[in-house]
């Protein structure tokens, strides 16, 4: 299932969905439940952290937010989101300049923690190559920036407004076509509908001052994306990573405006991240505030919750569920610090490329998800 040009709501609907069911059902067979929905779980997990202790009578969560059936999550990264801001001075538009409009869009996007190490472009990363190059080249000088819109997903499109010397707008359009094809080629293994695009446009009625730009640039092209280091502990996961996420202008208020969201299964890592990104953009005169951090959930490989579910599905399905833990900032972290006494874990049917409009669903996923857990609050002993 997918939804048209929209994200799906899948993750986290489902989850919601599925509690709403548990709770209206007169006939499901289980012990005594409790339902937990948070607020802005995508955009700062501020729900989460504000559940105080002593609300919450239950010794067991059963997190449904994980986005493969078949696999059961006991532990997950720990965030922290880098808030950059320059300010900047509005200055009038140079004689003799004609303006343009650089787009760059087509990419894939996703979930900055699940698909962080699939190699994608990140529309921001593209966006600032260009014009550092731009620059030095032509002269380029940017009024606006817009690329990127949520914390936690890779930047599919970043839009600007610049202009350069008319003299040099001829030099500007093959700059621009040959680092497209550079580009293009680069990812063409991960971003085959990667768009590059120069138009003419109207002219700005001003643009950021060139010193503001030159460290915008720059700090922007030397921010840390992507991969920082894989888990030591477990093959195939991510230890630590960042998304350079959302670059933003604002006329009114003459700043640009820089989200990163930094993830890590190692406090003291993500710690150490932090203070590089501090250093990248205090270097360039920015304001850089560090907000929301919030810890991993330490995978407890004897759970009595996961025992449980291990043999219920291996009952049901004929076969053992895989045990996980995932690169992305589940609750359960932060729930487990407020419950410390909570025996967690995490499971749901699977979806894929959650947070971008290729988000989907697997319908026969779904109803397997619906009658483990079915099963599982069957199962789960009563105290």
């Amino acid at each position: 299932m997918r939804a048209n040009g929209t994200t799906l709501g899948a993750d986290n609907g489902i989850g919601v969905a599925a509690a709403m069911a548990v709770l209206a059902s007169k006939d499901l067979v289980h012990g005594p439940v409790e339902a937990l929905f948070t607020a802005t779980e995508e955009t700062g997990m501020d729900g989460a952290n504000g559940l105080g202790p002593g609300i919450l009578k239950g010794d067991i969560l059963i997190n449904m937010d994980s986005e493969d059936e078949g696999e059961l999550y006991v532990g997950c990264a720990g965030g922290e989101d880098a808030n950059v801001t320059f300010t900047y001075a509005e200055v009038p538009v140079p004689a003799e300049s004609i303006s343009f409009k650089l787009n760059v869009t087509g990419l894939k996007g996703g979930h900055s923690g699940l698909d962080i190490n699939l190699g994608r472009g990140n529309a921001n990363k593209i966006f600032f190559r260009l014009l550092k190059e731009a620059h030095k080249v032509c002269g380029l000088r940017l009024s606006s920036i817009n690329g990127g819109s949520l914390r936690n997903a890779i930047p599919r499109e970043a839009f600007g407004i610049v202009t350069v010397p008319y003299a040099t707008a001829d030099k500007l359009v093959g700059l621009i076509a040959g680092m497209t094809t550079v580009i293009k080629r680069e990812l063409a293994a991960t971003e085959p509908t990667l768009k590059i695009e120069l138009s003419k446009t109207e002219m700005p009625a001003s643009l950021i001052d060139e010193t503001t730009q030159i460290n915008l640039t720059h700090a922007v092209v030397a921010c840390p994306n992507g991969v920082i280091r894989m888990s030591d502990s477990m093959a195939g996961l991510v230890e630590t990573s960042t998304n350079l996420a959302i670059v933003k202008s604002d006329s009114e208020a003459k700043t640009v405006k820089i989200s990163c969201l930094m993830r890590s299964s190692v406090d003291s890592a993500r710690a150490q991240l932090a203070s590089r990104m501090d250093s990248v953009f205090t270097l360039a005169s920015a304001k850089v505030i560090m907000k929301g951090g919030y810890p991993g959930w330490k995978p407890n490989l004897d759970s009595p919750i996961l025992k449980t579910m291990q043999q219920v599905y291996n009952s049901k399905f004929g076969r053992i569920p895989e045990i996980k833990a995932i690169h992305a900032g589940l609750e359960c972290g932060i729930l487990g610090g407020t419950y410390p006494n909570w025996d967690m874990i995490s499971f749901g049917p699977t979806i894929r490329f959650p947070h971008s409009p290729d988000e989907k669903v697997n319908i026969e996923s779904v109803a397997k998800f619906w009658d483990y857990l079915v099963e599982t609050l069957k199962s789960i002993p009563a105290k």
